[in-house]
């Protein structure tokens, strides 16, 4: 029997559209995974892939990106949050770029789906495995709603912010839950080193009831770099496959140039074509 395979999904804001690119070639390439998690974008890319919407993601980012409710201060300083609530999770999955639940429920049992999100109690990653999005688009929202710009988030009766806080890249947590395989889709460049984040002031401002929450911002940078070689010594093993963006896009987290993120969306398109055309990534990853 072949070993459990495992996507491990970046964030990145408008960066992600890298991944959804990579998600979206997997689809085609008829790439079937045990199980999924993802991480802020990671995780709203990834629920695509799950209920097999070739697609759907690059067609309502291009098409809504503009609207002040995907993305903008308008929405922040109405709402609460710089992706308002109603518009993003709600107005666009049902009505606009429908998302087909019924598919991702039948497939989310068997495949195991997770969201990473930060507990503001403790600063620590949690990992909510998703069976029904019906029921539970908190636990996505949560996962991507970014700290200062974004509300807290509650899920069964706890609070929530942005997955990447204390997870940015959950490979071990994927091995540690069986996966032996893993496919781990970046959305940097190879070489980059995260750097002490500049709004930290702010952050240790606005969170000072949350001490553990304050202490994972802090270290963030530490952890994702520390993520980041324990990648590149899983990658050197074989162990796992690495697709990450083979040049650089200048791609910011909110990003509003669609040129930029359709050449993104494209690149993630081609990286994985190239990593899969690969016999030995192939014979690497699904057998």
């Amino acid at each position: 029997m072949a070993d459990k395979l495992g996507l491990v999904v970046e964030g990145g804001g408008m960066r992600g559209i890298y991944a959804s690119g990579v998600l979206d070639e997997l689809l085609l390439r008829g790439v079937k995974a045990d199980g999924l998690v993802g991480v802020s974008a990671g995780i709203i890319h990834g629920v695509s892939y799950v209920s097999n919407q070739l697609g759907r993601n690059i067609r309502y980012f291009l098409k809504y990106r503009e609207d002040k409710r995907f993305m903008s201060w308008t929405s922040l300083f109405k709402t609460g949050n710089v992706c308002e609530t109603e518009f993003c999770y709600d107005e666009i999955p049902y009505k606009l770029s429908k998302f087909d639940f019924d598919t991702f429920a039948q497939r989310a049992k068997d495949m195991e789906v997770y969201s990473t999100v930060t507990s503001l109690d403790t600063g620590k990653a949690e990992y909510i495995r998703l069976y029904d999005l019906r029921e539970q688009m908190d636990a996505v929202r949560a996962s991507a709603s970014l700290p200062l710009v974004s509300e807290n988030v509650e899920v069964d009766g706890k609070l929530y912010l942005d997955g990447g806080t204390a997870d940015s890249i959950p490979l071990k947590f994927m091995q540690g839950a069986g996966f032996e395989k893993n496919i781990v889709i970046l959305t940097r460049p190879a070489g980059y080193v995260k750097k002490p984040d500049k709004t930290f002031p702010l952050l240790k401002a606005k969170y000072k009831n949350y001490p553990g929450y304050v202490k994972a911002c802090e270290d963030r940078h530490k952890m994702y770099n520390e993520e980041l070689r324990y990648v590149r010594e899983q990658e050197l093993k074989g162990n796992i496959l690495v697709i990450r963006p083979s040049r650089v896009i200048n791609v910011s987290r909110t990003e509003k140039n669609l040129e930029k993120m359709k050449r993104m969306y494209k690149l993630g398109r081609f990286d994985a074509m190239n990593a899969l055309n690969d016999s030995e990534n192939m014979q690497k990853i699904l057998t």
